[in-house]
């Protein structure tokens, strides 16, 4: 990687990650704050979920609002509007108001993230991306990570002082983006395979992705509940968060490469047997911390993994021109996942006690065990087609960014081996006479070209 392309990236991750370790812990903070005051499950639940549907709107719009006034305006007033509303939740705690305030934020983060993401997608040409991806996940992770861990620091401070430090933290994120060169990428309007299309594509991938946003949504929303009722104190609780999150960062990557050689689908199912397992097992090693520690550091491993090694199932069999958009589908039907997630599973919780948490948890595991051997009996899984790219979720423009040339150039050998345009009729299929199995010399930037090729390409300027 040049110098200047990793001076270009810098900037948006530092961003990145200063945002990302307040953002780490505040939804930590927003459930163990609401369940001291007395809030019913449901309650919280519904207060976590408004950060879902924030999300859920900002992937499908933000990206018009960035066309039209450009990355930096729009990177510093996203975060100033996450600093506001971190800041507002601290004046007063309630639950209504909480959850204006949390789906204002989550619409202004993932535009935080959209910026980040468009700006390293337009950084380098496709061969690099893989190392831009891997740099975005440490970013994100390691935030993720450093944010749990000063939870209990920042608790200590005063009743206020943590919703400071993630206000003062979104709004230092805007330096690193503020003094850096004034240029003006370009991005792509994004336009997701529609739901009916996905499924007629991948039942697979589409149930994988929806069941890894309903797990990763209770987690990082309702884990803290069943900690702070357990009798952790809150920088017990920031630890066991840091080590799920740290789990999920360290075993996505041996997880997918084990994909690689194996049957994806039978990867998938081993997964959603391994979250059945651990869940229970949590609920029975609920009083020994080492090995509470332990479950939740693999339990985080098999649950973030879910998400990426999905999309690559799907990705084995969708056509090099839907590529980009069947990821962008995806990554939505995740988020709808996460929306559902809070309020499903408090309301298991108001009704079963605490540990109704990994009892949903088991029962999604288990779930998922059973539809992937389902689909797996009716059709084999294809042959994986490209390595395994660890895939976090992310805004439907930067999802482009995981589709690299290896990923490309495998959709095109599929397509010679199955005749795939009856599933996504309009995108481009490779022809058999233009590019061959047999000539691995193809020059796949090509192939990326045509794999993006159906969507508008939009410039702007930044004019400050």
């Amino acid at each position: 990687m040049s110098s200047q392309l990793l001076a270009m990236a810098l900037a948006p991750l530092l961003g990145l990650f200063i945002l990302g370790i307040g953002n780490g812990f505040l939804a930590t903070l927003i459930t163990l704050r609401l369940d001291a005051a007395g809030a019913s499950a449901p309650t919280i639940g519904w207060v976590s979920s408004a950060y879902f549907i924030g999300l859920a709107i900002g992937a499908m719009l933000n990206d018009r609002l960035l066309l039209r006034i450009g990355h930096i305006r729009a990177y510093a007033g996203f975060a100033s509007l996450v600093a506001v509303t971190v800041l507002l939740a601290g004046l007063w705690l309630n639950p209504y108001w909480w959850f204006g305030l949390r789906l204002i934020g989550g619409w202004a983060t993932v535009g935080v993230y959209l910026v980040i993401e468009s700006w390293l997608l337009t950084a380098a040409d496709p061969r690099v991306r893989g190392r831009l991806l891997a740099m975005y996940m440490i970013a994100l992770y390691g935030a993720g990570v450093v944010g749990q861990l000063l939870l209990g620091a920042a608790e200590g401070a005063g009743i206020q002082a943590p919703f400071m430090i993630v206000g003062l933290l979104a709004s230092l994120s805007v330096l690193p983006m503020a003094v850096i060169p004034r240029v003006s990428p370009l991005i792509e309007h994004a336009e997701p395979l529609p739901p009916l299309r996905l499924i007629r594509l991948t039942p697979t991938g589409v149930m994988g992705c929806f069941g890894s946003g309903v797990a990763v949504a209770a987690v990082y929303s309702l884990l803290p509940l069943y900690l702070q009722r357990s009798g952790l104190a809150v920088e017990r609780i920031g630890l066991m968060m840091a080590v799920v999150v740290l789990g999920g960062m360290l075993l996505q990557y041996p997880i997918g490469r084990w994909s690689d050689r194996h049957d994806r689908q039978l990867v998938l199912i081993l997964i959603g047997l391994a979250c059945l397992a651990l869940s229970l097992g949590v609920i029975s090693l609920a009083t020994q911390p080492l090995g509470l520690a332990g479950l939740l550091f693999l339990l985080g491993g098999g649950i973030f993994a879910l998400y990426p090694v999905a999309v690559s199932h799907a990705a084995d069999r969708a056509p090099a021109g839907a590529l980009v958009r069947m990821s962008q589908g995806l990554l939505l039907i995740n988020a709808l996942g996460s929306v559902v997630s809070p309020p499903l599973i408090t309301a298991v919780i108001a009704g079963t006690g605490d540990a109704g948490l990994f009892a949903a948890l088991a029962g999604v595991g288990a779930f998922l065990a059973l539809f992937f051997t389902w689909r797996r009996s009716r059709r084999p899984a294809p042959v994986p087609m490209a390595p395994f790219t660890p895939n976090p979720p992310q805004t439907v423009v930067g999802a482009e960014l995981n589709v690299t040339e290896a990923l490309v150039q495998g959709a095109i050998e599929h397509e010679h081996i199955e005749d795939l345009s009856g599933l996504v009729p309009d995108v481009p299929v490779a022809e058999p006479d233009a590019v061959s199995v047999a000539e691995p010399e193809a020059d796949a930037s090509e192939a990326h070209d045509a794999a993006t090729a159906t969507r508008p390409r939009v410039s702007h300027a930044d004019s400050e």
